[in-house]
């Protein structure tokens, strides 16, 4: 008979030559458990999607009694259904007036791309601006959005992109100029992520906000790492006091249902609703169980104050993560990227620490640092414990 291993090889699609293969049956918390019952911290959170923890008792039941109550009944729009109007209403409380009109999608990456049809269509433009090291999703258009510095880099292969795309340096000033009267909308992370957290100085984002005012571009900020608390704040935007014209959420928002949302003002949302109609569709976005889900997370990152503890936690990590070999520590609340000379050092480090119950990463554009983005929740013993953990194995592969 053939281990879920072996079956994991031959029947699922593979993203690189070399998984993890880690196979993982439970978890809890800030823990996720292997199939021999060891527990590992997880750092990363999914990839910054389990914000209030894994399989926090809110989001569970939420996820349970909306399963009992109904599922899906019909494409998105269409239908008034509870848990996306109490979600969608929940956003607007927690947003700037100029962001209460919610679409519900499946993911980040359609968050995206219902971002770029919403700008074209409402400004009658083509053009597009995004930052060189970016990550907004692996379909086409959002594709179409990202460049590495050094190249294609993780969309070599998958051309040709769309047209009208124009790249600039994050925090650069003087690349603002590409912006102009023939962009419909400039796509920016306020933390950039996989370019190994790179967080907007204030200046620059004045300066953004005011060139894209004055050239009519809507401004879109990238929040789908960044949002739900994982900064600080519950988005990051709040930190320069200056309101985006669409918000893109995903990943932490469903507390580990897959969940995203593109988020504008009523006047610009309402531009999909006609000439044509049906301006933008989705079969399961706005999923009710996800939906459920959401709304439970938001209500447990409100009720337990969990968002005013995130700073002091971030913090924790950088006094107690010195070392030599740590080149420098970067990013907001708990996104926060630990740098090494090489990627290589890098590696060691992580795998090392992936053996004795830690788990980590790297980034997409930034392979000499290590990802540290774990559940809000973790607290500071299991902060005291991931560090020990991480110096260790740093002192032994550095030696």
């Amino acid at each position: 008979m053939l281990t879920q291993r072996q079956l994991f090889l031959q029947h699922n699609a593979q993203t690189s030559p070399t998984p993890l293969m880690l196979e993982f049956v439970k978890a809890q918390g800030v823990y996720i458990y292997d199939a021999e019952g060891k527990a590992y911290l997880d750092l990363i959170a999914g990839i910054g999607v389990s914000n209030v923890g894994h399989c926090h008792p809110n989001v569970v039941e939420a996820v349970k009694k909306q399963a009992e109550t109904y599922m899906h009944l019909m494409v998105y729009g269409e239908f008034v259904q509870s848990p996306q109007v109490n979600f969608a209403t929940a956003l607007a409380s927690v947003l700037p007036s100029s962001l209460s009109s919610t679409y519900f999608v499946n993911s980040g990456a359609e968050a995206v791309e219902g971002a770029m049809k919403l700008a074209k269509r409402y400004t009658g433009r083509k053009g597009f601006v995004a930052c060189l090291n970016s990550y907004h999703g692996s379909t086409q258009g959002a594709e179409s959005l990202m460049k590495s510095t050094d190249g294609e880099g993780y969309s070599a292969g998958y051309g040709p992109f769309l047209p009208h795309v124009s790249f600039i340096n994050h925090n650069n000033l003087t690349d603002l100029d590409k912006i102009t009267t023939e962009t419909a909308a400039v796509f920016v992370e306020p933390v950039q992520g996989e370019a190994g957290v790179r967080v907007a100085d204030q200046h620059y984002m004045d300066a953004l906000r005011k060139k894209c005012d004055e050239t009519g571009a809507l401004l879109v900020f990238d929040e789908i790492q960044s949002g739900f608390g994982r900064t600080g704040k519950m988005f990051a935007f709040e930190y320069y006091n200056i309101v985006p014209d669409v918000l893109l959420l995903a990943k932490g928002i469903g507390g580990g249902m897959p969940i995203g949302a593109f988020i504008s003002s009523l006047e610009i949302m309402s531009v999909l609703s006609y000439n044509p109609i049906l301006g933008h569709m989705t079969t399961f976005g706005g999923h009710p169980v996800c939906c459920a889900a959401g709304l439970a997370t938001l209500n447990t990152l409100l009720d337990e104050k969990i968002v005013e503890q995130v700073e002091a936690k971030g913090e924790l990590f950088k006094q107690l993560l010195q070392h030599p070999a740590i080149t420098e520590i970067r990013g907001k609340g708990l996104m926060l990227a630990v740098g090494f000379d090489s990627f290589d050092t890098n590696k060691a480090i992580i795998d090392a620490c992936i053996k004795d119950g830690i788990i980590s990463d790297w980034f997409l554009h930034c392979s000499d640092a290590m990802r540290i983005a774990p559940p809000l929740t973790i607290t500071e013993e299991e902060i005291k414990k991931a560090c020990d953990v991480i110096l260790r194995n740093i002192e032994a592969v550095t030696v």
